[in-house]
């Protein structure tokens, strides 16, 4: 039987999760965390064999998640599952430590796919992350800007051009207005822009988040 345990904060995410994994008879459900604190308290009482894991977390993301378990050494196979396109945080996701990455909007099937195969040493990654992965080893150095700022500025980035204000990306990531203005202003700096309008036209035509 796969333990899993499902680190998500929207509790309609994680329960239409659990109800696909639960149509699976060799999969087990054994606890649920809608944030770090609750996942570290859950992982420290209740093994699991998979760590399905969003990366839009309140306070610490999915990516500061893999970055602390890798240097814990902890023994959890971490499965991303997040709304986030391929090309935002697949490659990201892999280099920190995930085993796999599936999108929320794809096939519920494939998230049990992806369970069953993480569960079992192996790698999991939709065709598209396959051709990225190839693209990256066979192309000369992207010198694409986005691609030199921090996890925490990129996700600052993508929530400013969804149209997000300061502070309410403040709240959602448990940060002082302040720090989210650092943030911003590294992103403008390492972007060689000055204004929100300059990064949401700079993420639509790079493909980081939609248009309208």
């Amino acid at each position: 039987m796969i333990e899993v345990i499902l680190c998500d904060d929207h509790a309609l995410i994680r329960r239409g999760i659990r109800d696909t994994l639960s149509d699976a008879t060799d999969i087990r459900v054994v606890g649920e965390a809608g944030e770090y604190g609750e996942l570290r308290s859950l992982m420290r009482s209740q093994r699991c064999d998979v760590l399905v894991l969003d990366i839009q977390l309140p306070g610490r993301s999915g990516l500061d998640v893999l970055h602390a378990l890798r240097e814990e050494g902890a023994d959890v196979r971490v499965l991303v599952v997040s709304m986030y396109p391929e090309e935002q945080y697949a490659i990201r996701a892999l280099r920190a430590g995930a085993s796999g990455y599936v999108n929320k909007g794809g096939d519920p099937a494939e998230i049990v796919r992806a369970v069953r195969t993480v569960a079992q040493g192996r790698k999991y990654v939709t065709p598209e992350i396959a051709q990225m992965l190839v693209e990256s080893l066979t192309a000369p150095p992207s010198e694409k800007p986005h691609e030199r700022l921090s996890d925490r500025e990129l996700q600052t980035l993508l929530m400013i051009a969804s149209g997000k204000r300061l502070s309410d990306i403040a709240e959602e990531l448990l940060l002082s207005p302040k720090t989210v203005s650092v943030y911003r202003a590294r992103v403008l700096e390492k972007l060689s822009m000055s204004n929100n309008a300059e990064l949401t036209v700079y993420a639509i035509r790079n493909g980081l988040v939609g248009e309208g």
